[in-house]
C-alpha cells in the first residue's frame, strides 16, 4: 500500500471513528476493535490503526492492558481545560488572521451569525453549535498557518467528543453570544489592534465556559477557577 494511499484511508478512518464517538456510538470506556472497525469501513486494519492512534494522540482515545484501545470518558474538569485552551487558541488565531479577512468572509460570517439568530426562537443546539462552527471558521480557516489551525481543530474535535452541544447546557447564553459574533465582526471590519481583537475572541469563548459552569457547579468552584493562575 502506497503512503499516498495508505494517509487517505487513515484520513477517513479517522473521521469515521471520530462521528462515532461524536454521535454516541462509541459512549466513554467502549472498545475499540480494530478488525471489526476495519470490516466495517472496508479497509484493512493498518490505516484504522494509524486513525486510532491519531485518537489517542487527540485525548480522545486510551491503551489499556489486555484491553486494546477505549474511548475515554472525560468530566467536566477536562471540558473546562479543553475550552481554556480552545479561547486562548481561538483567540490568538482570530486576531492573527484579522487583517486578512476579506470583505465576502466579513459577509459570509454575518449572513451566518444572522442565520444563528434566527433558530433562537425555536432553538436546536446541535444545529445552532454547527453554524457557531462555521462562523468561527469563517474568520480564520483560510488564513492561518497549518500549525495553529491544527491545534484550532483538535479543541474543536475534542469538545465535539465531549458533548454535541454545549448550548444544550446553557440555551440562554445563545443569545449573548450572537451579539458578541457581532462585536467581534465590528471590531474585525474596523481594524481593531490586534489585542483587542484576541481579548474579544478569548472572552467570547470563556463566556460559554463560565456560563456553563455557573449551571453546573456551586458559586466556590467557580471562584476557584477565576482564581487559578
Amino acid at each position: 500500500m502506497s503512503t499516498e494511499v495508505l494517509r487517505s484511508k487513515s484520513e477517513t478512518a479517522y473521521h469515521a471513528i471520530l462521528e462515532g464517538v461524536q454521535q454516541g456510538r462509541f459512549a466513554p470506556g467502549s472498545r475499540l476493535v480494530l478488525a471489526q472497525l476495519a470490516a466495517e469501513l472496508e479497509m484493512s486494519v493498518v490505516p484504522v490503526r494509524e486513525a486510532v492512534r491519531r485518537l489517542q494522540q487527540d485525548g480522545l482515545v486510551a491503551y489499556q492492558r489486555n484491553v486494546g484501545a477505549t474511548v475515554v470518558g472525560i468530566d467536566p474538569v477536562e471540558y473546562r481545560y479543553t475550552m481554556e485552551t480552545l479561547a486562548l487558541v481561538e483567540g490568538f488565531s482570530t486576531a492573527q488572521c484579522a487583517p486578512l479577512v476579506t470583505g465576502a468572509e466579513l459577509q459570509r460570517a454575518r449572513e451566518i451569525n444572522d442565520r444563528m439568530r434566527r433558530v433562537l426562537d425555536d432553538f436546536d443546539p446541535v444545529r445552532f453549535t454547527a453554524l457557531n462552527k462555521q462562523f468561527h471558521s469563517t474568520l480564520y480557516e483560510h488564513h492561518q498557518n497549518a500549525h495553529i489551525l491544527e491545534l484550532v481543530h483538535r479543541g474543536w474535535n475534542r469538545l465535539a467528543a465531549l458533548r454535541s452541544s454545549t448550548f444544550a447546557y446553557v440555551p440562554g447564553r445563545a443569545r449573548a453570544s450572537v451579539d458578541e459574533h457581532d462585536h467581534l465582526l465590528d471590531l474585525i471590519a474596523e481594524g481593531a489592534p490586534f489585542d483587542v481583537v484576541e481579548a474579544a475572541a478569548r472572552q467570547h469563548r470563556l463566556n460559554t465556559l463560565d456560563a456553563y459552569l455557573a449551571s453546573r457547579t456551586t458559586p466556590q468552584d467557580t471562584a476557584r477557577r477565576k482564581d487559578t493562575p
